[in-house]
């Protein structure tokens, strides 16, 4: 056999012989690569805990009481308007000034009549005192005597008529000046300096005591579990929350939405540190939960639930160290505890955290195989 030959051989053995032992490398090193963990996990538990039943529902703050301060005598200038929109006032305090000249010469004129029909009542006791003393001397008739004791009973009705008409205009005097009726912040002005306002015209509006209320808009259903005396937490739209308590229950239900509302007193105050400004205004819309109660439930923390196509899912480690996608329903979150309605139990193994990166029958490395979640 030539040298050509013979090397053109033994290449041909060697091919063929790596050829044969391909399949057996390939498989060793694909085993090798499947051994290899896909991610290194720390372990959870399901725990029973102890979470709250709340009731959530949206609904306005408004004022607890709003009163209409109006003018009470017509006709008359304003002269000076003494608060603004947002003053906090106390009872008493001077709101509105009108113009009182036409009123001072009403006054004038009353005390002038008083007077005039005093001076005539005074005569008309001192004719019939010497009346009474001629009485029984044949000096005077009896209709003389009569006449000028009738005289004395009407200049006494003509007194008293006198002063009611000089107490009416000083009370009229008084209504110049428009003050609070109770302490409490404005909350709106409508009167303007130099109008002439009638009886009754509203001046401005007063939150009363500045205090305010929430009134959640509660389905019939749910209006049976809650009562007066509850704890609320209000939420607004910017996140700010403030806690409140239940007063009263309205005692109908709105047939067109079917809802009742439940009356809330705000408690504390406002959190106006670092320029905030006041998140529960009248008018603004905010959601409450009502704190009806609490209940035992298995909670995970919520890092170990992964959320897929609009469903939540965990991953339970098996024996062999490879896990398991769970489909389960959650209910409440509390903190960082989230409850679990159905798909695990007490004492399964779960991916703490991380398992997005996770799929069904992947391999994991567990750093704390004992470990499990505390309760809270």
């Amino acid at each position: 056999m030539k040298l050509s030959n013979l090397r053109t051989y033994s290449i041909s053995l060697l091919l063929v012989s790596l050829l044969v032992a391909a399949p057996s490398i390939f498989a060793a090193e694909t085993k090798r690569s499947a051994a290899k963990p896909t991610l290194t996990v720390s372990v959870v538990q399901a725990t029973t805990s102890v979470l709250p039943i709340r009731l959530s529902a949206n609904g306005a703050i408004a004022a607890w009481q709003e009163a209409q301060i109006g003018a009470e005598v017509a006709g008359l200038r304003v002269a000076e308007l003494h608060a603004n929109i947002g003053d906090n006032v106390r009872r008493g305090q001077l709101l509105v000034t009108f113009a009182a000249e036409t009123i001072l010469a009403d006054v004038a004129l009353a005390r002038a009549n008083l007077a005039e029909t005093q001076a005539i009542a005074d005569e008309s006791a001192a004719n019939a005192e010497r009346a009474r003393a001629l009485q029984g001397t044949g000096t005077l008739s009896v209709q003389q005597i009569n006449q000028f004791l009738t005289q004395e009973q009407t200049a006494k009705a003509r007194v008293a008529s006198a002063q009611a008409q000089l107490e009416a205009q000083l009370l009229r005097l008084k209504q110049t000046q428009l003050v609070a009726p109770d302490d409490g912040t404005i909350s709106s002005r409508t009167g303007t300096v130099g109008s002439v306002v009638a009886s009754g015209t509203e001046m401005f509006r007063l939150i009363r005591r500045g205090r305010m209320e929430w009134r959640g808009e509660v389905s019939a259903a749910e209006l049976e579990r809650i009562r007066p005396g509850i704890k609320v937490l209000l939420t607004s739209a910017g996140g700010a929350q403030r806690r409140g308590q239940v007063r009263m229950i309205a005692p109908t239900v709105d047939p067109a939405s079917r809802k009742g509302l439940v009356y809330v007193d705000l408690l504390g105050r406002a959190d106006l540190t670092a320029g905030k400004g006041d998140a529960f205004k009248p008018g603004v819309y905010v959601r409450g939960e009502f704190e009806i109660g609490s209940s035992a439930a298995l909670t995970v923390p919520q890092s170990a639930v992964v959320m897929r196509d609009g469903f939540s899912y965990l991953y339970r480690i098996n024996s062999d160290s490879r896990v398991s996608q769970i489909k389960v329903q959650t209910g409440r979150l509390v903190g960082d505890r989230l409850e679990l309605l159905s798909g695990v139990q007490t004492g399964d193994r779960l991916v703490a955290s991380g398992a997005s990166f996770l799929s069904e029958g992947d391999l994991v490395r567990v750093v704390n195989p004992t470990a499990s979640s505390s309760v809270k």
